[in-house]
């Protein structure tokens, strides 16, 4: 049993049923996705070049069904590559011939893809179904406790998957895992899309400003990421111009806003509502930004309407269904990811995946663009103290700063492919997770077409 059906959920899931072990896929909401369908993020590759070394699988399987859906967006306007930026990106390897390396995706088509391919791969989905306990045999779990429109039901299984991004399974099992105290921890976002811009006006403002703005430079050659920080946006600009009031204040800042726009005149997602100090795992800590966030996105509506090239007829489009959450519990592992491992290529001889060297947290911003890419332990989604309970997604072990890469949906869904295929063969062996043999494992994964070495 899967429980959580984001990006680490789907991947742990899909992967196990592959296997031949019947698989069942709990969910809370209404739909499959996670973040990328409830918080609107469909940038799943946009940290790729074209030395990025993937871990392929799953990951490349998402944006090319994607793809063959019409479920993908291509986000750059074509005057891009005739300016300065545009020869820059050429250069760095993030278009080539004017195109990007990586796919875009439409995350409401997303929702339908995901559920034909956990269906084709025969899991068996469960939506509007909320975990709330587990049940233990001493240390090994046997079952989770549900709650749902049925009412308070049992499920049994073998094998666990914690995919709740904040290892609320593994944490009502009795599993260690540390927390930062909330004013540490990394922000939550209130993602939103909007319709009615000039897109091409827009795009034609943007590119003038972003020519000027020299302290954009830096950044930009660093990440290679179309996308404007708050000392150099023009998006903040007039907001800092206006009265105290009448829009944004600037006691509430925009710190990032993602460029996934289609010529239609739709901006898909702005995700830019940045919120601190909020524990994902206090439900009125949850309750306070959600609404927070929500009141944010009209000030900031108002504002690009009044102020923006572009923006002078833009109407909110919709909210995102949850907020975007990067960070609350890790477990403590069997193994403990460290910042050294992933800025130093580290290698594993139990690795059930790679990542390439991509982080993005704390003030670091690191792409991949040389090819360095680091292994995935099997050590960090195996917490200390609990039997036959594997943890994928965000919430696998390492320390603060291996979170910046851990978090990614990348690598999320590498370490749920691995713990999926990890469950499966631990099973048909008859061995604990614990205790599985990790060469049957990869060669499982390397069968699934993952990139293990």
């Amino acid at each position: 049993m899967v429980v959580g059906g984001g990006p680490a959920g789907l991947a742990a899931a899909i992967a196990s049923a592959r296997e031949g072990v019947n698989t069942l896929l709990v969910e809370r909401y209404g739909c499959f996705g996670g973040v990328i369908t409830q918080t609107m993020i469909g940038t799943l590759g946009w940290y790729r070049y074209v030395k990025t070394i993937d871990a392929g699988g799953i990951i490349k399987e998402f944006e090319l069904k994607a793809k063959e859906m019409g479920g993908t967006i291509n986000t750059f306007n074509k005057k891009i590559k005739t300016t300065e930026i545009g020869k820059f990106l050429e250069k760095k390897g993030i278009l080539v011939d004017g195109v990007p390396t990586y796919e875009i995706l439409d995350t409401e088509i997303f929702k339908v893809l995901a559920d034909n391919i956990i269906q084709e791969a025969g899991v068996t989905p469960l939506l509007h179904c909320q975990a709330v306990d587990t049940l233990m045999d001493g240390n090994t779990i046997r079952g989770i406790i549900v709650e749902s429109k049925s009412g308070r039901q049992a499920i049994m299984a073998k094998r666990v998957i914690d995919a709740t991004g904040d290892a609320d399974i593994a944490y009502h099992a009795g599993a260690p895992y540390r927390k930062d105290p909330k004013n540490k921890l990394m922000g939550v976002t209130v993602n939103f899309g909007c319709s009615g811009v000039d897109i091409h006006k827009f795009i034609t403002y943007l590119i003038e400003k972003i020519q000027k703005k020299p302290k954009f430079l830096p950044y930009f050659q660093q990440s290679g990421e179309l996308s404007f920080m708050d000392d150099f946006t023009c998006f903040l600009e007039p907001i800092n111009r206006a009265n105290k009031g009448d829009i944004v204040p600037e006691s509430i800042p925009i710190r990032k806003i993602w460029n996934q726009y289609v010529e239609l005149g739709i901006i898909n997602s702005f995700n830019g509502i940045h919120i601190s100090d909020i524990d994902c795992t206090d439900v009125f800590d949850l309750t306070k930004a959600e609404m927070e966030g929500r009141k944010r996105i009209i000030k900031l509506i108002n504002s690009l309407r009044r102020r923006t090239p572009g923006f002078e007829k833009v109407r909110l489009k919709n909210i995102g269904s949850s907020l975007g959450t990067r960070e609350s519990r890790k477990i403590i592992g069997d193994y403990n990811i460290t910042e050294y491992d992933v800025k130093n290529q580290a290698r594993f001889k139990d690795s059930i995946g790679v990542c390439p060297e991509f982080l993005d947290a704390y003030g670091t911003v690191i792409m991949p663009t040389t090819g360095r890419f680091f292994q995935i332990p099997y050590g960090i989604v195996l917490p200390k103290k609990v039997e036959n309970l594997l943890v994928a997604g965000r919430c696998v072990a390492g320390d603060k700063m291996s979170h910046a890469a851990t978090r990614q949906m990348v690598c999320c869904i590498a370490t749920g492919q691995g713990a999926g295929v990890a469950a499966a063969v631990s099973i048909k062996e008859n061995t604990i997770c614990r205790e599985v043999d990790i060469s049957l494992v990869q060669t499982a994964l390397e069968n699934q077409g993952v990139r293990i070495r």
